[in-house]
């Protein structure tokens, strides 16, 4: 039934509703009528005033000269991919040449429009159904060409093609669809991942740019901590050698090795006291009750150590005559009545 529809030809609006020739005659804008003088051709009529000879001249044919737009019906078609495809467009027309429309074919929109389904039908039969639906652009362009390049003799132009619908058989759409869905998600999965490498990437680089930061600091730390102590070291270093030259100094005064031996007892005395408060074992010599002996023993010790600066201070100076009495030993009796 369609093809049939097809192929009836469309009314003929050249035949329809001729002006009747009364000499003087009005021709509206945007229109060319065709006179015949006693059966040929004479001349179109411009839009304007014209005057004609009645029973003589004769209005054949009234051509429009605005666009045209023609509805093309629907139509199957076969892809390369061998696909069926249900097909319709809209075809966009203007006469070029009144002379060549009303002479050069019986119906020119007809013409055209069977032009435009055969031209259809061959161009989509060379693109697959893919292709039909990315390239309707170029589709439409090719159509244009070939219908301009057969109509060029009808005085005819086609200004351009446009397709309408594109009906696709039911399993193939559902094909299509589940091609789409599977692209969606492979894209989805595509920059899931890539967030994901993204993602690592990031924490990967905060993470050395920490490990750095911090390796960083902790050097600066150990510089800084190791200036301190080596600062720390100078500065006793200073106080002990300025002690040793006070202490050195003192030594020198007179009686001064007396003052040495009684700080040197004081100590030694003092540290077994407080040997009983670091630990619960206590290691004592076997004379702890007899403090002379303690004190004569630190004494000695003493006396060892600054035996050669003795030597050399005699070696300076005359002998003196030494008190079996010295002032030392009497400070170390007078403590020990004191405590005892």
């Amino acid at each position: 039934l369609k093809r049939a529809a097809w192929l009836v030809p469309a009314p003929c609006r050249w035949n329809s509703g001729l002006p009747m020739n009364i000499g003087v005659l009005f021709v509206p804008q945007q229109e060319a009528w065709v006179v015949e003088r006693m059966g040929k051709f004479h001349r179109i009529l411009e839009p304007g005033l014209n005057f004609l000879i009645p029973l003589l001249d004769r209005i054949r044919y009234v051509q429009s000269l605005k666009e045209i737009v023609i509805n093309v019906p629907e139509q199957s078609a076969v892809t390369l991919d061998n696909v069926t495809l249900q097909i319709d467009g809209v075809l966009y027309l203007r006469v070029m040449d009144p002379y060549k429309a009303s002479y050069g074919v019986e119906d020119p929109e007809y013409a055209v429009t069977q032009l435009a389904q055969t031209t259809m039908r061959s161009e989509l039969g060379k693109l697959s159904l893919d292709r039909v639906f990315r390239e309707r652009e170029s589709l439409n362009a090719s159509i244009v060409d070939a219908i301009n390049q057969a109509s060029d003799c009808w005085g005819i132009r086609c200004l351009r093609y446009e397709i309408k619908d594109i009906h696709v058989p039911p399993r193939v759409k559902e094909s299509m669809q589940m091609q789409v869905e599977a692209e969606r998600r492979k894209r989805a999965t595509v920059l899931e991942s890539e967030g994901t490498r993204e993602s690592a990437i990031n924490v990967a680089e905060g993470q050395k740019q920490a490990q750095i930061l911090a390796s960083e600091a902790e050097k600066a730390e150990q510089i800084n901590k190791a200036a301190g102590e080596a600062n720390a070291m100078l500065v006793k270093a200073r106080a002990k050698a300025e002690a040793i030259q006070l202490l050195a100094a003192a030594l020198a005064q007179q009686h001064g090795n007396a003052a040495a031996s009684l700080s040197v007892a004081e100590q030694y005395v003092n540290a077994f006291s407080k040997i009983a408060k670091d630990s619960n074992t206590v290691l004592l010599p076997a004379n702890t009750g007899d403090v002379t002996n303690m004190v004569a023993q630190a004494l000695g010790i003493y006396t060892t150590l600054t035996k050669p600066q003795a030597v050399k201070n005699q070696d300076e100076r005359p002998p003196a005559h030494e008190n079996s009495h010295s002032p030392a030993m009497e400070m170390l009796k007078a403590e020990q009545g004191s405590s005892s």
